[in-house]
């Protein structure tokens, strides 16, 4: 029985949570993209090894993972507008917190933990309210709010570095702390969808649907862990996460390390930033297109990005480290465009929001152990190049448990066509009897 709509008053209203996601992606995921560029000065600071530096990065993105179990769970209890909010006020007090610079681990509780608790909480019922507002364009709705992420790190590169030049990377965290605070009004943007009864469809103009969970079934499922696919998908998200954020880490230490000017690392991750664009943007429609499905199209993806991140350490000038890192950039832009909507081939739409936070949850393993593993080979062979082999060995190994996922997916889904026709077979039989 379809419910009737007490939610948003027409399908319109779904570019405007787009756009409104659109400003998260790039307040949370372009912020965390460029902590290549306090890097050095945190490590020069502190006096400390690659390594231990790296744990700032590290905590931050075990925080953001960590924290997706809770931010859905609260997004099921509450609505995804107050646990946004609330990211938006923990990614401020954090970066307000890291400006007073009294210790090395005052630096992993603020920038780590309260910056990564607010992405967390700010990234993921974003990207449950788009999922949920779209049924037929969703990986092209999803592509477009990512990008925020791509359009905000290319103006956030050089206005990094040009804040850490005038007002050293303490104001420069203050800074992106104030910007931060525009979450709040994301949050505010984000009109929670509503249902009378127990369905969790609503109908919408323009041949799409906004889907919500159901009050009865608004609850955290953990039952999805007993599915063998869903447990193979998250060992993909263990050890994609390991390589997934090595690089965007070492790439502006890397071009240091070659004696390049000091922009030209910002304007290589620019140009990654706007090869991340055109990759998401590319994905998503390929996407919609259906000419592959979802999950054969990450296992390609994710394979050449390895093999790319495999061969990066070669270049040793401008131009052959900027193609690397463009080519890197679009098909980074590429995985990150199907990784999550892939979750609801596995789990279905109404398990999306358990699957999105446990799928985060078990990623945070891979994200905490990759970048301080990539610290600790650069520290032992005193070569960056051995963070990007690591980040391609990962990400190759990763791409297998995906076609694994997609064998299982597909053999349960010819078992169920088989039944299906057999109990067809049958009533036909007993109504000709």
């Amino acid at each position: 029985m379809k419910s009737r709509r007490t939610g948003p008053p027409g399908g319109v209203y779904g570019w405007v949570v787009v756009t409104s996601a659109f400003f998260v992606m790039g307040l949370t995921g372009a912020v965390l993209k460029n902590y290549g560029h306090f890097f050095l000065d945190i490590q020069s600071h502190f006096g400390v090894l690659t390594s231990t530096t790296s744990w700032v990065t590290s905590t931050t993105i075990a925080m953001f993972h960590i924290g997706a179990p809770a931010a859905s769970a609260l997004s099921l209890r509450f609505s995804q507008r107050v646990v946004i909010i609330v990211g938006g006020l923990l990614c401020t007090t954090g970066m307000v917190l890291v400006s007073l610079d009294l210790s090395l681990p005052w630096l992993y509780l603020t920038m780590g933990v309260l910056e990564g608790a607010g992405f967390s909480f700010s990234w993921v019922p974003a990207v449950s309210m788009v999922s949920h507002y779209f049924t037929k364009w969703r990986p092209i709705a999803y592509a477009l709010a990512s990008s925020g992420e791509c359009v905000f790190a290319v103006v956030f590169s050089p206005l990094f570095k040009w804040l850490i030049d005038i007002y050293s990377w303490r104001g420069a965290l203050l800074i992106i702390g104030g910007l931060q605070l525009n979450l709040c009004v994301c949050g505010m943007l984000m009109r929670p969808l509503e249902t009378n009864h127990t369905t969790s469809q609503i109908d919408r103009p323009g041949g799409d649907a906004a889907e919500t969970p159901s009050k009865t079934n608004a609850t955290f499922q953990c039952s999805l862990m007993r599915k063998p696919e869903f447990l193979l998908y998250i060992l993909f998200a263990i050890l994609a996460a390991a390589g997934f954020f090595v690089p965007t880490l070492f790439l502006v230490p890397f071009a240091d390390s070659l004696g390049m000017d000091q922009y030209w690392p910002a304007s290589i991750l620019s140009g990654l930033a706007v090869a991340d664009l055109a990759g998401r943007l590319f994905c998503g429609w390929l996407t919609s297109m259906r000419l592959l499905r979802n999950l054969q199209l990450l296992t390609i993806v994710t394979s050449l990005l390895g093999v790319v991140l495999l061969l990066l350490p070669i270049s040793y000038n401008h131009w052959a480290l900027m193609g690397f890192s463009l080519l890197y950039g679009f098909l980074f832009g590429c995985m990150v465009a199907i990784h999550v909507t892939s979750i609801v081939d596995i789990v279905s739409l109404e398990g999306f929001d358990s699957g999105l936070g446990l799928f985060m949850l078990f990623r945070s393993i891979g994200g905490f152990i990759g970048p301080p593993a990539g610290g600790w080979l650069v520290d032992q062979n005193k070569d960056y190049s051995s963070a990007f082999y690591l980040s391609g060995f990962c990400l190759i190994s990763s791409a297998v448990f995906v076609v694994l996922v997609d064998c299982l997916i597909q053999r349960k889904n010819s078992g169920d066509h088989q039944t299906v026709h057999q109990q067809t077979g049958n009533a036909l039989r007993d109504a000709a009897a």
